[in-house]
């Protein structure tokens, strides 16, 4: 926890992605009524200011810089940011990190984008599946995410803050093997597996005199508290839900990694899986990787034990799973993004985003998880795989909500734990899936004892 000592009063300039704003933008962000913007543009700021940061519960970390303000300074060469309270450690002598800096003006970006031109704006029809899509470009141009003339050669990690050292320093190994070979990276933008690849890929890049190295991070803002971005991240999205943030990381990136993790990586697996699944994507090539050290064997087992057990050997085709060799982890990569490579060009689609690729509107609607809505999923054997697999990345979704978002978790509190209902054995699959979790400790870092915010019935 931070002492009051450890705060600081400053102006900040933008750096690189915002410079003016009209005055009914910055009212909007001051406004922190009903429909104001300012307890997120609060919460988003104060999560990139406080870095590195071993805190994964947002309730906590908003009470430990409760006094944190936001304020704007309109003037003739643009606008200026005031910040009070904030966590010193994003600045060096009374300065701003000039990579925190642009991490900090990415998240005004974003927020300001997303309300007028995406929710508000009329020109994207949300309820529609090429709306939504429409939509995730859009939000990712505007962030200059997409390189022109585009590579076949961004790599995206995912993974679990809530890791072991020995976890954390392998995947800093694979991201050194990714950068030795010119691969970018994109993460979750947190600690954890999502700073260790960034972390590999740096140093790599340097020894390749590859200056125009990718460390992309995408996130949202219910759980950007808890997976505060990390300072590598030079390319900064927050994305307006949870679903449309793992759309952008599936039409951006090429190939896909999975560290160790809990929930949260349990969720992006079988989102992408479900995705995959699809009829319509049976031919797309996606590079799929599941890896960690010798120690982490037994994750991966549960993982693939339960994939095979609800989605059958089809959902197992899509990923191959590699222990404790980096070297042929990113080998393999390079290998099968020539596959994508050639994929892309026979047909004509883009490099730097996969239009192509077919995502249903069940991966597409924001989930709020109440008890009501987890109550009510459907966990049935007799669904087809790819509608299954929707809703058990639903089910995990509601469970990483309860875990990090202040007002699940007070929703928790106040009527009990999230239930969950199904199939015999798919509950049966499932439960010993999240013991799994539990045991390990996979759920939280800031907690001791983990108390699950769900019952399996």
């Amino acid at each position: 926890m931070k002492d009051v000592v450890d705060l600081i009063d400053a102006e900040v300039w933008p750096e690189g992605s915002l410079e003016v704003l009209s005055q009914f933008e910055v009212d909007q962000l001051k406004n922190d009524g009903a429909g104001g913007l300012y307890p997120m543009l609060r919460r988003c700021m104060l999560a990139v200011l406080h870095a590195d940061s071993k805190i994964d519960d947002t309730r906590e970390l908003l009470d430990a810089y409760k006094n944190f303000e936001v304020g704007f300074i309109q003037q003739d060469r643009g606008l200026k940011v005031s910040l009070t309270n904030a966590p010193a450690e994003a600045f060096v002598d009374g300065k701003m990190i000039r990579g925190t800096r642009e991490l900090l003006f990415a998240v005004l970006r974003d927020i300001v984008f997303t309300r007028n031109d995406i929710i508000e704006g009329g020109r994207f029809d949300l309820d529609t599946s090429d709306g939504i899509t429409n939509a995730v470009f859009h939000i990712v141009r505007n962030a200059r995410m997409l390189d022109i003339p585009a590579e076949v050669n961004l790599v995206v990690c995912w993974g679990g803050h809530a890791i072991s050292r020995r976890e954390y320093d392998y995947s800093k190994l694979v991201g050194y093997e990714l950068g030795l070979r010119a691969l970018n990276v994109c993460t979750g933008c947190g600690p954890g597996a999502m700073k260790g690849p960034m972390k590999g890929a740096t140093i790599a890049h340097a020894k390749q005199r590859i200056r125009g190295g990718r460390y992309i991070g995408i996130t949202e803002p219910g759980i950007i508290a808890a997976e505060s971005p990390n300072p590598i991240v030079n390319s900064l999205v927050i994305m307006p839900d949870m679903e449309k943030r793992l759309e952008a990381f599936t039409r951006l990136g090429h190939g896909i990694i999975v560290f160790p993790g809990g929930v949260g990586t349990a969720e992006e697996i079988l989102y992408l899986l479900g995705v995959l699944l699809h009829p319509d994507n049976q031919r797309q090539p996606m590079p799929f990787i599941m890896t960690g050290p010798a120690s982490s064997e037994s994750y991966f087992r549960q993982i693939d034990e339960f994939v095979a057990a609800t989605l059958g050997d089809e959902a197992r085709s899509r990923y191959q799973i590699i222990i404790d060799d980096p070297g042929e982890v990113a080998r393999q990569m390079s290998v099968r993004l020539k596959d994508v490579l050639d994929f892309r060009t026979k047909h004509g689609d883009a490099y730097y985003f996969n239009w192509r690729l077919r995502v249903d509107r069940e991966f597409q609607k924001p989930f709020v998880a109440t008890h009501e809505t987890m109550r009510g999923l459907d966990i049935s054997e007799d669904l087809p795989s790819h509608v299954l697999a929707a809703n058990l990345r639903r089910v995990f979704s509601g469970i990483v909500s309860g875990n990090v978002r202040e007002d699940t978790a007070e929703l928790i509190e106040r009527i009990g734990p999230f239930e969950i209902d199904g199939s015999q054995r798919m509950m049966k699959l499932l439960d010993k899936l999240l013991a799994g979790f539990v045991a390990d400790r996979r759920m939280k870092i800031s907690t001791g004892a983990y108390h699950p915010c769900y019952v399996i019935k």
